[in-house]
């Protein structure tokens, strides 16, 4: 058992380094930065699964009506970074929403970074049903979830 410990000493360094690293991303600023348009490639896309869903909550959920979909990128989860998603019914100014047949998805400025090109969906499966980003230009590998990732 002793033989294991320095690999694993070492693999904890490097990923206390990718955490930092990551975290140093997070926390620039990226406010001079232009908002692209939805049709550019670095706009965020929502799937037909993803825009039926949120039109089903507008629908059954009258608290609901009016609320966007936030999709916000956290430090955590297995991978380095993980996805948070909510209902939100405010924009912030530094907010980038994008739209499709009248349902809106918001993103914050440092979110964005991480998460521009990426196609948010909806999927229902057996055990779980929920929004995952289902394909993100920015992530170079990610846990079976689809809810974490690590940063090229």
């Amino acid at each position: 058992m002793a033989s294991a410990r320095p690999p694993l000493r070492r693999l904890a360094a490097m990923v206390y380094g990718r955490v930092r690293a990551n975290q140093r991303l997070l926390t620039s600023s990226t406010a001079e930065r232009a908002s692209p348009s939805p049709a550019e490639p670095e706009a965020v896309r929502m799937t037909e699964g993803c825009v039926r869903r949120l039109k089903e909550l507008h629908a059954k959920e009258p608290s609901a009506e009016g609320k966007m979909l936030r999709v916000s990128v956290e430090a955590g989860g297995c991978s380095g970074f993980q996805y948070s998603f909510s209902l939100d019914n405010k924009k912030n100014s530094e907010d980038r929403v994008f739209e499709k047949d009248g349902v809106k998805l918001v993103v914050d400025d440092i979110s964005y970074d991480f998460v521009k090109g990426a196609t948010v969906d909806y999927e229902e499966e057996l055990i779980r049903s929920a929004f995952v980003v289902s394909t993100n230009p920015s992530a170079v590998g990610g846990c079976s979830c689809k809810s974490s990732f690590m940063v090229k």
